[in-house]
């Protein structure tokens, strides 16, 4: 009897990690062609200088994101996961998460008027940009992994990105319409996603209620490390793009717009990476070995894929840049065929990161995430400097392969333990 309940219990668990991966492959799958359909609006109505400077406010933006999300987008799964049965304990996780964003985002729009007063040339690209950053608040993707039930944020975060692609095309006409792409994008995610809350709290029937400082002080002690981490992670592909945008700003449009089109790819790895996290929980609270048994094998399976579509990439990098410009460009073709392998890379690394989430070694990704931040700095503008495209090119490569070694040293360090 209870052998059956085990298999019972095993099959709905590969159900669910089916169900999620289908879901989540589904809204980027979605994500990556409206990407692409967007990019090439773009890029024919403003220009490729034109796009290397929505996508630097773009990537100012979800810096700022992810300083107001605060690690909330990781630890609220696993608290949401925890607590489903208990009202009132997910209504506090429900509050202090909210409430924890609400309050950085407004320290964010007091930084913002101080801006000001530097009088950068990208100033209005930034101040259009919030809804970007204000949409950060309002994300209840946590909340909706947590439950595995994301089929609506899926249907809905669809119908947004189509709204805002039919916006584009009708409002960007010219290279002075530039700095209204990210606020037609954020626009619409902060209504989905506050829709989105409302249902999630009424379908759970959440109170909405200011938490006590304590709580919030919690909150703020547990997930600091989750947010260097976070900060560190958004500073290893966005700090070359700020040193670009001061030092060399001609290789701006092409380099973002290839990062743009392989973070696509490196995004695939998080449909994996949130799939899996419900159940690994599970599996890691069963049995550690088992648990690091899987991550080893799921990360070279994956590592595997994403090599050979880093060949596909490769070979076909010119005709994917004239499909996503409608022009042909050296430097593109250049810097695209060398991010190709960074993806390869980050499957490695996405499997690592999961596992020290899992076993608590916050102290340890928080470690490396502050290496990582001086690193990514000193390589970005050293590299920007030496006015050399293809070691430009080659930053986001090296940072992740700093990260792949630290991340290993730390895991085999650490013995497993079943818990």
């Amino acid at each position: 009897m209870k052998q059956r309940v085990k298999e019972s219990y095993k099959k709905l668990r590969a159900t669910n990690i089916l169900s999620n991966f289908l879901n989540l492959s589904s809204i980027q799958i979605s994500n990556i062609l409206l990407l692409f359909i967007t990019i090439r609006i773009i890029t024919g109505n403003v220009g490729i200088a034109g796009f290397g400077m929505i996508m630097f406010a773009y990537r100012f933006s979800t810096l700022a994101g992810t300083i107001i999300n605060y690690g909330t987008g990781q630890s609220g799964v696993k608290d949401v996961a925890f607590n489903l049965a208990d009202t009132e304990k997910l209504s506090a996780v429900f509050s202090g998460t909210l409430w924890i964003r609400i309050i950085i985002f407004s320290l964010f729009l007091l930084g913002l008027i101080g801006f000001y007063w530097l009088h950068a040339g990208s100033y209005n690209y930034i101040v259009l940009a919030t809804p970007v950053v204000l949409a950060e608040v309002f994300n209840p993707l946590c909340f909706f992994i947590g439950i595995e039930k994301i089929r609506i944020f899926n249907i809905w975060n669809l119908v947004s990105n189509i709204a805002a692609v039919l916006a584009i095309l009708v409002f960007i006409k010219a290279p002075a319409d530039a700095g209204w792409v990210n606020f037609i994008l954020g626009t619409g995610n902060v209504v989905t996603y506050l829709g989105l809350l409302i249902y999630f709290a009424r379908n759970f029937k959440l109170s909405f209620y200011i938490p006590l400082k304590t709580d919030l002080l919690t909150i703020a002690k547990d997930n600091f490390y989750l947010t260097v981490n976070n900060i560190s992670a958004n500073l290893q592909q966005s700090i070359i793009i700020f040193a670009l945008e001061w030092h060399n700003s001609s290789l701006l449009g092409a380099y973002t717009l290839c990062d743009r089109f392989i973070g696509q790819c490196r995004n695939l790895l998080n449909i994996v990476s949130n799939a899996v996290y419900p159940n690994a929980v599970n599996t890691y609270k069963q049995s550690a070995t088992a648990w690091d048994a899987y991550r080893k094998r799921s990360k070279y399976l994956f590592a595997g894929i994403f090599s050979a579509g880093a060949i596909v990439i490769f070979i076909l990098a010119d005709l994917i840049i004239f499909i996503l410009s409608k022009k042909h460009n050296a430097d593109a073709v250049m810097v695209l065929r060398v991010m190709a392998f960074v993806p390869v890379v980050s499957a490695l690394n996405v499997f690592s990161v999961l596992d020290m989430l899992l076993k608590s070694k916050n102290v340890y990704l928080f470690k490396i995430a502050v290496i990582l931040i001086f690193v990514a700095a000193g390589a970005a503008f050293a590299l920007v400097a030496t006015g050399n495209n293809l070691l430009i090119a080659s930053f986001t490569l090296i940072i992740e392969l700093s990260a792949s070694v630290m991340y290993e040293y730390v895991i085999k360090k650490s013995p497993v333990q079943n818990v």
